[in-house]
């Protein structure tokens, strides 16, 4: 088992980064094993997901539908004020499992890996584990 850990500073409120080149680039390290790869982020108010990477509005969209999905202000009753972020990570969800081969993930054509803040800006850390 190895594991990697990395940080992410992110620059808004609500934005989702493709985190993948950082995770090639430890499982390039590896060339002749193959398994899986855990994507884990241990904050209550982020995500991770796979998408397409290759057209960014993809992830414009998926943030804005988040946006009008889950309000800012709704007359949650969490005294922080980020409880729309709380749900948000909630209905995404904060850790992917991927496999990988070769020394590279096996993520289709178009697929990348995005860290999704949304109660940012923040210092963020990635957990990787490859099984």
């Amino acid at each position: 088992m190895e594991i990697y850990n990395f940080s992410v500073r992110t620059a808004k409120r609500s934005e989702l980064i493709n985190i993948t080149k950082t995770i090639e680039d430890f499982i390039f390290k590896f060339p002749n094993s193959a398994g899986l790869c855990l994507i884990y982020s241990p904050h209550t108010t982020t995500g991770i997901i796979v998408n397409e990477a290759y057209d960014p509005d993809v992830a414009f969209d998926i943030n804005l539908f988040l946006d009008n999905l889950v309000p800012k202000n709704n007359h949650y009753r969490h005294a922080e004020g980020n409880s729309d972020a709380h749900i948000k990570a909630a209905i995404i969800g904060n850790s992917r499992m991927l496999p990988y081969s070769g020394n590279k993930l096996n993520l289709g054509r178009w697929e990348g890996i995005f860290l999704c803040e949304f109660d940012g800006p923040r210092q963020r850390n990635i957990n990787l584990i490859l099984i």
